[in-house]
């Protein structure tokens, strides 16, 4: 988990890999940051890199269809990959062994084998290489999480996840769309909030009937965690009704009594006889009135944060590859059939 800090009293020198969305997302983030500057865009479609920048009135920013070149040319401290899931590997590992830190959108790899090659390399080249696990950010989880830690030795803690979701044209192609793609989120703010990792899981993927996904759809697993607790999940793409936050619906039970979370902004508990609860409130978004994505802000001040101090940001890829590796089981169990291992 040791890396190269940046002493030099300067902004950071950042690329974004990948002009989609969520680049289009993270590139406010590195402006507004006053230790960050964007030196360069790269997208396998350049125009598409060039009318990004240009829609921020970045003319003069250097485009280009090659991420290799950027590396090369612009020598930045670090590049944000807003890749696809399928080039977060090349992305990552190229930058990494020219020196480059990385901070990643999830999942880390598409595989549990990519992903600690790329940690390895990671480690080789001593750069700080993170995952945005955005949800971990966002007031409501901490607060969340804070009520839950007055809950003494924990037992169960379960999520529900359900949205009809529609637009995104790649979900169509994957086998198991809800725990390929959304699941993480769940999973990792699972390890979060319990304190807790991942043992074993018994997981099924299924469609029902009503779903417009070709892929399975819709999910419940079993997770054996740390220490005897048990983390349940389930989850739709696409639920007909009774829709959950983004974050889900939770509810952790301890010693103590039990917490409840309906994924926004209300945290609610019910003591154990003789016991009094604390309930954290959901504190005010830090960045009132913004319409980027949340949680990303925060995440680049802990990365910009670990580069400057050698303090590990949430998401340090060591930390991640534990949340990688509960979907990774939990696709294995699903096509298995049965209870497997997660593997470490």
């Amino acid at each position: 988990m040791t890396f190269s800090t940046i002493p030099d009293d300067r902004p950071l020198r950042g690329v974004i890999v990948g002009a989609g969305f969520i680049g289009g997302q993270w590139a406010p983030e590195l402006l507004l940051h006053p230790g960050t500057r964007l030196v360069g865009w790269a997208d396998v479609e350049e125009s598409r890199a060039r009318e990004a920048a240009d829609s921020l009135g970045l003319d003069d920013l250097p485009v280009s269809s090659s991420a290799t070149g950027l590396l090369e040319g612009a020598e930045p401290d670090f590049i944000v990959n807003c890749t696809v899931p399928a080039a977060h590997h090349e992305v990552t590992v190229a930058a990494l062994e020219r020196g480059v830190s990385v901070i990643s959108e999830k999942p880390m790899a598409v595989t549990f084998a990519e992903a600690k090659s790329m940690v390895a390399a990671a480690d080789h080249a001593q750069r700080l290489f993170a995952v945005s696990q955005n949800r971990r950010h966002l007031p409501g989880l901490a607060a969340y999480r804070r009520t839950v830690a007055g809950l003494g030795p924990l037992g169960m803690v379960s999520s529900e996840f359900s949205i009809p979701y529609r637009g995104a044209p790649f979900l169509d192609t994957l086998e198991h769309p809800l725990i390929q793609d959304m699941a993480i989120h769940l999973f990792d703010a699972a390890r979060a909030v319990s304190g807790t990792d991942p043992v074993s899981v018994y997981c099924e993927s299924f469609q029902p009937p009503w779903t417009w996904y070709p892929g399975n759809c819709s999910a419940t697993a079993a997770f054996e965690m740390t220490g005897g607790v048990r983390y349940t999940f389930t989850g739709s793409w696409s639920a007909p009704g009774f829709p959950t936050s983004w974050t889900g619906r939770w509810q952790a039970t301890g010693t103590r009594g039990a917490a409840r979370w309906d994924g926004d902004a209300t945290v609610s508990v019910d003591p154990a006889k003789g016991e009094t609860l604390e309930t954290y409130e959901v504190g005010p978004d830090p960045f009132p009135g913004r319409t980027r994505f949340q949680g990303l802000a925060e995440q680049l001040e802990e990365f910009v944060t670990g580069l400057r101090t050698g303090r590990p940001p949430q998401g340090e890829c060591h930390d991640n590859l534990r949340s990688l590796a509960m979907v990774t089981a939990a696709l294995d169990s699903a096509r298995a059939g049965t209870r497997v291992a997660v593997p470490v």
